[in-house]
């Protein structure tokens, strides 16, 4: 059985990952005002966060539909799989997977699982490449989707945020709606280890923001995959240096958040995404 794995662009991998590890990526849509890019394909990172800072109004996204993802089935098909694991970001908070279920159920030729990884950006990531990895080694489609499962349970995603805009005017706002009133003397911090969007806690100012995500993460113990991923932020070395007396920064993944994040978390916000086990003191 050769079994591949397919994602969406909110997994922000690199496009070099993706081709190393044989990965399907189908891009959502990023539209400013009646400009509409396709993620990844017409529009990198650089593009994106220099459209962001140019227009006055907020970009929005827009999933991929049905049928993109019965191309991406189809274009593993020809190329040798015998079975598809499809796993896609958060369904709180995209229709993606819906419509990746839509083009498995209506999909013949392999059978297709689709996994809701219940997370975003770096945390979709890591489950996307163990799933490429145990697919080369061999693993059925069965055990992937129970890795992804397990990994989902202990996945975790912090975001502090220059601003809640972004998320306000996208309609992602969630649980963290009771920031609103002290958005402008605040730095949010979000919570999406549920797939979700929730108010994680809030500081006066960047650099207490950055010390609060790695306190945070000093929370818990086994942690694995653990990354960084920044809005184009100008002070990563900072978070970089917080985290260097606890964990091996040469086994951290630093990357840019995407089109499809970024759109809705906004530019400077900086992020941890981890497999953790909760502290048992």
């Amino acid at each position: 059985m050769t079994v591949r794995i397919v994602t969406d662009s909110a997994c922000d991998l690199t496009d070099e990952e993706a081709t190393e590890l044989g990965i399907e990526v189908v891009s959502l849509s990023i539209r400013f005002g009646q400009d509409e890019y396709i993620d990844r394909t017409e529009l990198d990172v650089d593009g994106f966060y220099k459209l962001l800072a140019d227009s006055d109004e907020l970009p929005e996204t827009a999933a991929p539909s049905p049928g993109q993802f019965n191309e991406a089935y189809q274009r593993l098909v020809d190329d040798g799989a015998t079975a598809i694991v499809c796993v896609n970001l958060s369904a709180q908070l995209s229709a993606t997977m819906q419509s990746a279920q839509t083009a498995a159920d209506n999909f013949t030729a392999v059978p297709v699982h689709v996994v809701d990884s219940g997370s975003i950006t770096a945390g979709l990531g890591s489950m996307v490449i163990s799933s490429a990895k145990l697919a080369a080694e061999g693993a059925d489609a069965d055990a992937i989707v129970a890795n992804i499962e397990a990994m989902r349970k202990r996945t975790r995603v912090f975001g502090a945020l220059d601003t809640l805009d972004n998320l306000k005017k996208g309609g992602r706002i969630g649980g963290a709606a009771a920031l609103l009133g002290t958005m402008l003397s605040v730095k949010p911090i979000v919570d999406l280890s549920s797939g979700a969007v929730e108010e994680a806690g809030k500081q006066r100012t960047r650099g207490k923001a950055l010390k609060w995500l790695r306190d945070k993460l000093l929370e818990f113990e086994n942690v694995e995959n653990l990354a960084i991923m920044h809005g184009k932020a100008p002070d990563v070395d900072e978070m970089v240096s917080l985290l260097a007396p606890h964990f091996d920064v040469d086994k951290i993944r630093i990357s840019p958040l995407g089109a499809v994040i970024g759109t809705h978390g906004g530019p400077r916000v900086m992020g941890l995404a981890f497999q953790a086990d909760e502290r048992r003191d």
